[in-house]
């Protein structure tokens, strides 16, 4: 009977089992994501939690003994090098499980397992609910219920007040709009009126302006008769003599 024995072989031996862990650490560390059984995903978690934190004393007994496990330098490096600066100021619980479900066939119980620091969306939505939340209580809420609808009545004093304000001015324009519009008119009649005085003036002026002329005219014509007259009774006369 297997009573209180709780660490999981996940049915292979042991240096089977070794070996698969270290491959699948290798490949967290250098995908930062990887996609396994929940079972699977548990013992990863408590093999490759303790080597992140040793990569944060990045020393050569630390590589050495990390490199042990993994057996892989590129993942060794890849730990020590960017995981481990990511991963500085958090005092453990870098891994996070996501379960997505059954797998078809043998209905085995699938998740995603991945490095906390590596899931941005994550990590600004906590960031969000980290956020302190004020306290509301029932009297503060009656409170803030009264100045609602004491703040919707003034809102709506408010707003008839600019409506009938906007009537107003609307109704004045119109008024001076009219009056504007009255003097134009009388400007009008008056620049008509003062066009028509002009030319009956000048057509005046042209009248007596022809009535002297005519006059002048009648003048020389009077004058110029009689001088023919005496000029006609003076060759009479000079015609008489000369016959005599």
């Amino acid at each position: 009977m297997r009573h209180n024995k709780k660490f999981n072989h996940l049915g292979r031996t042991s240096s089977h089992r070794k070996a698969m862990l270290a491959n699948l650490a290798s490949s967290l560390i250098e995908s930062k994501r990887i996609t396994t059984t929940v079972a699977k995903a548990k013992a990863l978690r408590t093999y490759v939690e303790p080597l992140i934190t040793k990569a944060k004393d990045d020393t050569t007994h630390s590589r050495r003994v990390v490199f042990s496990h993994l057996q892989n330098k590129h993942a060794v490096s890849e730990l020590f090098r960017d995981v481990a600066a990511k991963i500085a100021d958090r005092p453990g619980g870098y891994t996070r499980i996501l379960r997505t479900g059954t797998r078809f066939g043998d209905n085995t119980e699938m998740c995603i397992i991945e490095l906390v620091d590596y899931n941005e969306t994550m990590l600004t939505s906590g960031e969000e609910a980290a956020k302190p939340k004020r306290r509301r209580s029932r009297r503060s809420g009656a409170k803030k219920a009264v100045t609602t609808v004491a703040e919707n009545d003034k809102l709506v004093k408010s707003k008839a007040k600019k409506e009938t304000a906007g009537v107003e001015k609307l109704k004045s324009e119109e008024e001076d709009q009219s009056v504007e519009e009255t003097k134009e008119k009388a400007e009008a009649k008056a620049d008509t009126k003062k066009t028509t005085d002009q030319k009956i003036d000048s057509s005046a002026v042209d009248q007596d302006a022809e009535g002297k002329d005519v006059a002048e005219e009648d003048e020389n014509l009077a004058q110029e008769q009689p001088s023919d007259k005496k000029n006609e009774a003076t060759g009479d006369a000079a015609e008489d003599k000369e016959q005599k």
